[in-house]
């Protein structure tokens, strides 16, 4: 069984790792089967640590360089840089706190976020060696973080959004992933073009979180051949990933990550 799982167009940038982590290798049991790695969801802290350890293994660095989040489904974006590491743990999970996506140009760190049905994108700018991390579920995509993402990338960076590729991982597919009129009416208000990203089927309402963020990265200036979905849903491949929508938000969490790698 597979650790994680990877992105044909990311594969060929040697100066990077990335990964989406499967729900195996790991030792929680439970809904945390069995390789969860989010400390928030419940599950025993010493499994979470060994889970980490694991990974960390797998990556060759230590597991205080994989950083990531307390998500809250908004759009704050944070950097990482040196400064973060001048930071007690106390501050570090202040500054983490509240945050859906973050940057950085440091090597060897890997920024990831965790997620159950949410889709991850992993971003990254070659021409500046940037990397980005993001998490997009309903309400972060609703509101455009991907968008928000990639405009702070060229802003801060001075990058083209031509040169940025983007890659979505493993998230609720559009067939499975039942709204209700509340999330159609935020939408609305955020003014989408409701017809590209809604269906409805037996008076049931579909929301399709792909295509919503394809929207969204094509809109912030990308190319196309530079957008990867993997296109596998937690939902349906309950033996390769863990769903909240399936299992109940008290279940395991895999996470999304990407590093450049040291010289």
């Amino acid at each position: 069984m597979r650790l994680f799982i990877q992105s044909e167009i990311l594969q060929p940038f040697e100066e990077i790792t990335h990964f989406f982590t499967t729900r195996h290798g790991g030792v929680s049991g439970g809904e945390y089967a069995s390789f969860n790695l989010s400390p928030y969801v419940g599950d025993e802290e010493e499994n979470v640590h060994r889970n980490f350890e694991i990974l960390s293994r797998q990556l060759g660095i230590g597991t205080s360089d994989i950083i990531f989040p307390y998500q809250v489904h908004d759009c704050e974006i944070r950097e990482i840089d040196r400064s973060f590491f001048g930071l007690s743990h106390e501050q570090r999970q202040h500054f983490l706190n509240g945050v859906d996506a973050l940057f950085t140009q440091l090597p060897g760190v890997v920024i990831s976020i965790t997620t159950a049905d949410c889709v991850p994108l992993l971003f990254y700018a070659p021409e500046k060696k940037v990397i980005a991390v993001a998490h997009a579920g309903w309400r972060g995509t609703c509101a455009g973080i991907a968008a928000k993402t990639i405009e702070t990338l060229v802003g801060k960076f001075d990058l083209s959004p031509e040169d940025i590729f983007v890659v979505a991982g493993p998230s609720i597919s559009p067939s499975v992933y039942e709204v209700g009129r509340d999330v159609v009416e935020e939408f609305q208000k955020n003014d989408w073009n409701l017809s590209d990203i809604f269906s409805q089927n037996d008076g049931k309402i579909f929301l399709n979180l792909w295509k919503a963020n394809e929207i969204s990265l094509l809109g912030s200036g990308l190319q196309k051949n530079n957008i990867e979905f993997l296109c596998r849903c937690t939902f349906t491949e309950s033996e390769n990933f863990f769903s909240a929508r399936r299992q109940g938000i008290l279940c395991g969490r895999m996470l999304s990550g990407i590093m450049l790698k040291q010289a």
